[in-house]
Order: C-alpha cells, then structure tokens, then sequence
C-alpha cells in the first residue's frame, strides 16, 4: 500500500494548515463571469509556494486530498446557487489510484450539490510525468464521473502537444509567460494565434491566465480567445469571491 493512502484513510490529519483563494474566470464574449479558480494559501494568506514547500511524499496524497474537498466545499456557500464553474489544481503524481482517489471529490460534490460538469480539475504541464498511461487513466476516470479536465501551463512544460493529442482535454490554460508582454513580442503573437488555432481546431477551450494589463488582453482577443484570468480583472481573495473590475 502507498504511504499516503494509509494515512488518507485513517484520517491522519496534516501537520499544517491551509485555505484558499479564488480568482475569477471571465467570459469577455458573453461579457460574465465563468467561474473561479480555487488557489492553495497560508492561513494568513501567506503564498502557495510556503505552503508546497510543506508537501512531501507523505503528505502528499491527503494533501491533494484536502484541497480538492476545501476548494469544493468553500466554493459551494461562496456561489450561493450561482452557476459558476469551479477549477481544481491537482498533483498527479499524488493520485495513487484514480478511482480510489477520486471519491473524496464525488463525496464534497454530492454533499454541496456541485454539478459535476462545473468541476474542472487542471494539472501543470510542468510537473514530470513518470508514466504517462497512469496520467491518461486519471484523465479518463475524471471524464468518466463527469469532470472536466484541464492542462494548466500549457506551452512550456515537458510534455507539450504530445500530451495534448494523448489526452485531448476540456481545456488549455496558456501559461502566463507565453501571455506576458506578448503585445511587445512578435514572436509571442505569432506563436499564440497558432497555438489557439491549433486548439480550438481540436474541439478544446482556450483560457488565458496571466493577464496583467490592457495591451496583453488585446493581443489574446484578436487571436480568438475570449476566456481570461489574471490581475487585470481581480486579485484573488482569501476564502472569497473578490469583485471583477471588467467584464467587456
């Protein structure tokens, strides 16, 4: 048996503690708002960072664990019945068993009345993926209850468009340091319009993370996105829902 797995299921708590943030998804096409995105912080709202440094092998599967019950459970009194859609970081290289796995989501979503389709769960291109057909399956699993998944950071991580044609997922995030400063990179603009239209052509949805400022924004508007996250449209807030400064 994993180490985590034990642990997870006699209830061992973690030795530290954490909340979360959200920071919203706008839909500048339908001018509202999509949904939020829940971020792991301190106590205090001390970064994510001090609180991964804190992750390690034994931890790491109650930890993935407990954030995906948080965030889904916050979410759900902060929505008040709102249809937004919620999007989950996940570790995958803490998913020991899929299946096992992931009944502690279905459980938080069946007590919060949380349709199953609003759930996105995104995990980074930029973590090393030591078997790929364990990743498919833990894509799969999640389709399969439902879910909807997403590759976070996409473009400069280890993996690239060939996870992307492996595992065909609901979405992209287009990683932030593709999106920075693109207004002033030629060569970003023209590697973004083919990135879009490569991914919209596959039937998958495009979200731009990252943005920092009007310049930003109007590259990725013209290059057919119309999904956006980042600064320019809320800070994230502590356990809240903070208010969007722009929806057109």
């Amino acid at each position: 048996m994993k180490p985590g797995c034990a642990a997870c299921r006699d209830g061992t708590p973690l030795p530290f503690e954490f909340k979360m943030a959200f920071q919203p998804i706008v839909d500048l096409h339908h001018q509202r708002i999509w949904g939020y995105e829940a971020l792991v912080r301190g106590p205090n709202g001390e970064s994510a960072q001090s609180v991964l440094n804190q992750v390690g092998y034994e931890t790491r599967y109650r930890f993935d664990q407990a954030a995906r019950v948080m965030a889904i459970e916050a979410a759900s009194g902060l929505y008040a019945g709102r249809d937004f859609c919620l999007n989950i970081n996940f570790m995958p290289n803490a998913v020991f068993e899929p299946r096992a796995c992931i009944q502690k989501s279905l459980a938080a979503a069946e007590r919060a009345g949380f349709p199953h389709e609003r759930l996105v769960f995104e995990f980074t291109e930029d973590e090393r993926i030591s078997d790929p057909r364990h990743l498919t399956n833990i894509v799969e699993t999640h389709r399969e209850c439902g879910f909807r998944t997403a590759i976070d950071d996409f473009g400069t991580g280890y993996s690239g468009l060939s996870l992307l044609a492996c595992l065909r997922p609901d979405l992209i995030k287009i990683d932030q340091d593709l999106v920075r400063a693109s207004h002033l990179n030629h060569a970003k603009k023209v590697i973004l319009e083919g990135l879009v239209g490569m991914v919209r052509a596959l039937g998958i949805d495009v979200i731009a993370e990252g943005v920092e400022n009007e310049q930003e924004l109007s590259v990725l508007r013209s290059t057919g996105v119309f999904l956006f996250q980042g600064n320019h449209f809320a800070e994230p807030a502590l356990m809240a829902l903070p208010e969007v400064r722009r929806l057109t």
